[in-house]
């Protein structure tokens, strides 16, 4: 398709918002089929004073913006070994379904409370002291917490929503705080216990799980073994160590991919699908 003229644009986008689903899906498809030359143009009808041809326009937007994150996630991945940066496969992950989440902003509003938390720890002595602040200022003060009444909404896995809504999932909740731990040069990792996911702070003297789902609750290795013995888990030794930035973000889009598996909606489990494809290599 070669860069309609103004008459023909908007003929296009009166089609495009047609009532008639099979009219507005032809024209879709047609736009779609023009690639790079009907981005071209398209951008100039974000504002239509029809908010139904406003509404289609970005969807067609959208579906150029996917296509282009799934192929840099997709590089990505394939690029990456184990210790890929995770934060960068997660926006990266995010961008897949929202292509135009503001990224550098949610980056930059992480980059603000590590500094707000820097501050908060200066006169902390213990790693239970450190970790108790940093519960007190994501929990209480920012009112993260762990979506009980909507556990299997995807938007607790979807880290953009997560930090709008302050509503996540286990593993969600917890890569947030890994990405705050990261920023203040915390040792503190993944666990990925079955049916729940953790995180770890460890240092020579000190040992403490973090129950970031559960308002940060501090746990020790007893406390995580008895859990997995209360819901007879079969576990291994090896169930509390860390695993690796690759096996979190496969983690997280595994969660996505049962939850959309379990409604039946084919094309996100098959776009799901070809990502856990690549990051399982």
């Amino acid at each position: 398709m070669t860069v309609p003229t103004p008459a023909r644009q908007s003929a296009l986008i009166t089609l495009l918002a047609d009532d008639d689903p099979a009219i507005s899906a032809q024209i879709r498809s047609q736009l779609i089929a023009g690639g790079p030359e009907t981005l071209a143009w398209l951008g100039n009808h974000r504002l239509h004073p029809d908010p139904q041809a406003r509404r289609r326009v970005q969807e067609v937007l959208d579906h150029f913006g996917s296509t282009e994150a799934e192929a840099a996630l997709v590089s990505f991945l394939s690029s990456s070994g184990e210790n890929l940066d995770l934060e960068e496969g997660v926006w990266r992950f995010v961008r897949t379904k929202f292509p135009e989440a503001p990224v550098a902003a949610y980056r930059a509003q992480l980059d603000a409370w590590a500094a707000q938390l820097s501050e908060e720890m200066a006169e902390a002595a213990t790693g239970a002291d450190i970790l108790g602040r940093i519960n007190r200022v994501l929990f209480t003060e920012l009112g993260f917490k762990g979506n009980e009444q909507q556990y299997y909404d995807p938007a607790n896995t979807y880290l953009n929503l997560v930090m709008d809504r302050r509503l996540g999932i286990p593993i969600s909740m917890c890569v947030i705080y890994l990405f705050l731990c990261r920023r203040l040069n915390l040792p503190v990792t993944g666990i990925g216990m079955p049916g729940h996911f953790l995180c770890r702070y460890q240092t020579p003297r000190e040992e403490h799980y973090i129950d970031a789902f559960h308002g940060g609750k501090l746990l020790t290795r007893i406390d995580c073994l008895r859990r997995l013995k209360q819901f007879a888990v079969d576990y291994e030794d090896t169930v509390l160590q860390p695993i690796s930035p690759r096996r979190i973000l496969h983690r997280m889009i595994s969660n996505l991919h049962l939850i959309y598996k379990e409604r039946r909606d084919r094309a996100e489990v098959a776009r799901l699908e070809r990502f856990l494809g690549v990051i399982g290599r």
